[in-house]
């Protein structure tokens, strides 16, 4: 029976879509340019890994199957990414750095960490384990927004940190804020009640900072010696 958490679902499964689309115009950037810039592939590398935890999620969990299809999506999306950005890497450094992480964060943590959760846990604990996992892979992704905004306030400039993403990730939060509400899932609700925070302080940044440096001003302050900062410090990546 159709059903207002059914609804909810459903918007939340066209507002993760358009989350997980939001990137495309910088890869039509980057495929334009055949150069990744200043972008940082690994932004998309979290959000592929945590794309297979909520699909794994939603496979075991009951009644979650909005959660396993949309995210399944969003895995193939990631990976169009990824490879665009392995094709068009700036230098030959970052390319073998994202293929690196690629294989280990992608490839082979997910498929040890599922299998291991397969054989060795039962029903229930499998979930609330995976569960967590969603959670905790969900929280290191917003580490992607909080960096991208500290790097707008450093250089008053919005250029890298896309409006759309920003916008999406605000509405997406909210809708699956209310989705976890519903049906008592504590493990939607924490991530996306944080998304919605952060896609409110991202929007609040643009106001503030819409008019982006011009061209001229971005190379100058390259030539001078300054870089943008990645959108996950590289120090995060080490606990």
């Amino acid at each position: 029976m159709f059903s207002i958490i059914t609804l909810f679902g459903i918007l939340g499964n066209i507002t993760t879509g358009l989350v997980y689309l939001s990137p495309a115009k910088t890869f039509w950037r980057i495929a334009r340019n055949r150069s990744t810039e200043e972008f940082e592939s690994i932004p998309y590398i979290c959000k592929l890994l945590n794309a297979y935890q909520w699909v794994y999620y939603g496979i075991i969990k009951p009644n979650s199957v909005l959660v396993a299809t949309i995210n399944g999506f969003g895995a193939v999306v990631e990976l169009v990414f990824i490879v665009i950005f392995l094709m068009f890497a700036s230098t030959q450094k970052m390319r073998v750095r994202t293929a690196i992480l690629f294989g280990v964060l992608d490839l082979v943590f997910p498929a040890v960490s599922f299998l291991l959760m397969q054989l060795m846990l039962h029903r229930q604990l499998r979930i609330d384990i995976s569960g967590i996992f969603c959670v905790v892979f969900s929280m290191i992704t917003y580490g992607s927004p909080l960096s991208a905004m500290k790097t707008v306030v450093a250089t008053k400039s919005v250029e890298y940190m896309p409006f759309l993403l920003s916008f999406f990730l605000f509405i997406n939060g909210g809708v699956w804020t209310v989705y976890a509400f519903l049906t008592e899932d504590y493990f939607i609700g924490i991530p996306n009640g944080t998304g919605f925070l952060l896609g409110t302080a991202q929007l609040i940044l643009y106001v503030t900072y819409m008019k982006p440096k011009s061209s001229e001003e971005i190379s100058d302050n390259l030539e001078d010696g300054s870089k943008h900062e990645p959108l996950i410090p590289s120090s995060n990546l080490v606990s």
